[in-house]
């Protein structure tokens, strides 16, 4: 019987990692009326496009944030992101049932404690059902466990006229080439990308938008330069570029937050690992059509994506494998109906 209400936190790391907590409040809806969510001013846009979540709270410091939290009545507290502050805030704001990581310094502020299955050795679960194991902990479940996205009407009212001032009335893809992450900016490789975007070019010819953020139009303006595609970066809101992939033929992205953004508005996605050090099974795309392509290039095992030195996986990606990855991907829409 649905009773009471639950707070969500998800208030760390990217926003993938806030899309695909999201499973946790679609879980907490089997058995709590309201699922409110609690996370970091950036990514409040994804927690508000996010139908299972009622209300979304910013966190602040801790005491203020919490004495906020405090007077609304929450039955429990999933904690999905822990540090020692946010671990706190479900305590100080008198939560009685707080779930959250075992193993770390501030686990005792958690009533009920969850070891993440990773500590354990398993590297190929996929992050939503990690997630939902602190769900289960006070039994609640997901069976679908898809993240969800869902654009606003102006949001739609954006994307229709952003394409209608780049003058495009038909058909389009989109190609999300970065990864987010701002250390890497000043090395990341243009050129395999603009192999890649010929290629997609050359497959559907088919106006091709390069998505970033503003920090990103650099390398994205030099992929759209060489390869004859459209920059928009920098030109869109989380919840514009959602309402564009959720139109679009198709999206070809890094492994990244507007990978799995993409995915769960429903666009057919194809998300590239290039990295060695990647895991696909782990972060892979989650949406109705979504395919991955795995790495190939002989990286060093040392070789991380917040520390490679030259990205020398995203120089020589392997444009066959994403051509054939998309086609799977798009074959049982173009394939003719039986007579």
């Amino acid at each position: 019987m649905l009773s009471d209400r639950a707070l969500l936190v998800a208030a760390g790391g990217g926003i993938g990692d806030t899309l695909l907590a999201g499973v946790v409040a679609h879980a907490l809806k089997s058995r709590y009326a309201r699922v409110e969510a609690l996370v970091l001013p950036a990514h409040r846009a994804i927690a508000e496009h996010d139908p299972a979540i009622d209300r979304v709270h910013v966190l602040a410091s801790p005491v203020p944030t919490a004495e906020d939290l405090r007077g609304l009545g929450f039955a429990a507290a999933v904690v999905t992101w822990a540090t020692f502050t946010t671990a706190l805030v479900p305590a100080l704001a008198q939560i009685p049932v707080r779930v959250g990581q075992a193993r770390r310094l501030y686990s005792p502020l958690f009533t009920k404690r969850v070891t993440v299955r990773s500590e354990l050795g398993d590297h190929t679960t996929h992050w939503t059902q990690i997630l939902l194991d602190y769900a289960r902990a006070i039994g609640c479940d997901d069976p679908v466990a898809r993240p969800a996205f869902v654009p606003a009407d102006a949001d739609r009212a954006a994307a229709a006229a952003l394409l209608q001032t780049r003058g495009i009335a038909g058909p389009f893809a989109l190609l999300h080439p970065s990864r987010g992450l701002s250390a890497e900016r000043a090395r990341w490789p243009a050129a395999g990308f603009i192999a890649l975007a010929r290629t997609l070019l050359e497959r559907d010819a088919t106006p091709l938008l390069v998505t970033g953020t503003a920090a990103d139009a650099p390398v994205a303006g030099a992929i759209a330069q060489g390869a004859g595609a459209i920059s928009i970066a920098g030109a869109t809101s989380i919840g514009t570029y959602a309402a564009l992939a959720e139109r679009a033929a198709y999206v070809v992205a890094m492994d990244s937050g507007p990978m799995h953004v993409a995915a769960a508005a429903g666009a057919p996605t194809v998300g590239i690992f290039a990295l060695q050090s990647d895991e696909p099974d782990r972060w892979a795309p989650l949406g109705p059509r979504t395919a991955v392509v795995r790495a190939v290039y002989p990286c060093p095992p040392g070789h991380r994506k917040e520390t490679c030195p030259d990205f020398a996986c995203v120089r020589h990606l392997d444009v066959i494998a994403i051509a054939a990855a998309l086609d799977g991907l798009l074959a049982p829409l173009t394939e003719p109906e039986p007579i």
